[in-house]
């Protein structure tokens, strides 16, 4: 009898609940449900550097001769792309990604093949290949693969980085697209390579004695590097060491950067006022893509640019806390094989702007004029909110 009571009795509570659960309230759910996918730590910073990107594309290209409209415009049609592929992205399970890597990997690899063989000779590379009125960068995707499959690979219960099979496996994974890379040649691309690639395999808990001796190896073996470079790469090296040796060509716009950010002063020029790409100081070539941020420290003085590098390190911060929050380790490989490969675009781009580093070509994430690598980063950015957004979830995949 007193078990009947206390039956009865729990679901008269039940029942008073559901009663309880009004349409506003069954809404409310709904939507904090949905929201509750979104990490807005990342989203606000991404949309805000977008924003700043598409309005600094806009400038340099009014500065430069009246192309603003029609780079505008393109810049846009590839913010439209990307951002369709970021919601795709959003609402797929990242960890399909893992096992579509045995297809992703070799379809990027036969790109970069394509590439070398039958892609356009321009400036005496083989980088693009056109589609149409798109031009597409197969490197980007080979960066995008190699991150996929090496972190996919390192998330096996039994792989093991520290035991000899592993390191060779990943050393042949990541050798492959990298020599192809290097002798299109694009060597600001391949580069990028290794930090991304050691910073996964760090993650994967890679013992210190290794890294060491990995990058003994690759200090004994910068000097066979720079002599198999091509001269214009070397000149590049020779021009950061000592940028007056050509001023008026190789060391020109370096030199033009580094005085157009000195010039922003505090507050900057205002903006659509920078002088230097007015005038034509920093190149129309380049002004929108690698060196954008001479431009936008010009315009917005140290403020602007304080502020663009406080968006970056909030953006970084929040996939590296989604790395945390991940639910299996190829999420958080992949989270932190993307914030390195930011993290290296930011450092090096700004570094070359500011003569701490040699030029290597390298655009600027989110900000810097170009289809490929804009909706390539949309891509990264979208894999990170998908690891956020299945963070408390788990899959059969876990099990691998």
């Amino acid at each position: 009898m007193a078990a009947a009571k206390r039956h009865f009795g729990k679901t008269a509570v039940v029942r008073e609940k559901e009663e309880d659960l009004t349409p506003s309230v069954i809404i409310w759910c709904a939507v904090r449900g949905f929201f509750h996918r979104f990490d807005l730590l990342q989203i606000i910073p991404m949309v805000l550097l977008l924003t700043i990107g598409m309005l600094f594309v806009y400038s340099t290209g009014q500065e430069v001769g009246g192309h603003h409209v029609l780079l505008f415009k393109r810049q846009a049609m590839y913010l439209g792309i990307g951002s369709v592929f970021w919601l795709f992205l959003l609402c797929v399970d990242y960890r399909w990604f893992g096992p579509l890597s045995i297809l992703i990997y070799p379809a990027s690899i036969g790109l970069l093949v394509f590439v070398l063989l039958f892609g356009p000779l321009r400036n005496g590379t083989h980088r693009w290949l056109d589609i149409g009125p798109v031009s597409l960068q197969p490197s980007e995707f080979g960066k995008l693969a190699v991150l996929i499959v090496i972190s996919w690979v390192l998330s096996f219960k039994r792989a093991d980085i520290n035991r000899f099979f592993w390191m060779i496996l990943v050393g042949i994974l990541f050798a492959i697209p990298f020599g192809l890379i290097f002798i299109e040649p694009d060597l600001g691309s391949a580069v990028i390579l290794f930090p991304v690639v050691g910073a996964v395999m760090f993650a994967a808990k890679l013992k210190w004695r290794y890294i060491i001796i990995f990058l003994l190896i690759i200090a004994c073996a910068m000097p066979t590097v720079y002599m198999s470079l091509k001269s214009y790469q070397q000149e590049r090296i020779l021009t950061f060491l000592d940028p007056e040796r050509d001023p008026q060509n190789r060391g020109w716009n370096a030199i033009q950067a580094e005085i157009a950010v000195g010039t922003g002063g505090y507050a900057g020029k205002g903006y659509g006022k920078g002088t230097h790409c007015t005038l034509g100081y920093l190149p129309q070539m380049v002004a929108d893509s690698d060196f954008i941020f001479p431009v936008i420290a010009e315009e917005t003085g140290f403020v602007g640019s304080t502020v663009v590098i406080s968006l970056y390190a909030l953006l970084l911060f929040s996939i590296f806390r989604t790395a945390l929050l991940a639910s299996d380790d190829f999420g958080r490989y992949l989270c932190v094989g993307i914030a390195v490969l930011l993290l290296s675009h930011v450092v090096i781009n700004i570094g070359m702007c500011i003569r701490l580093l040699p030029i290597t070509g390298l655009p600027l994430p989110l900000i810097s004029y170009g289809g490929t690598f804009l909706i390539s980063m949309m891509i990264y950015l979208g894999i990170a909110q998908s690891v956020y957004a299945h963070r408390s979830e788990r899959s059969l995949l876990n099990d691998i």
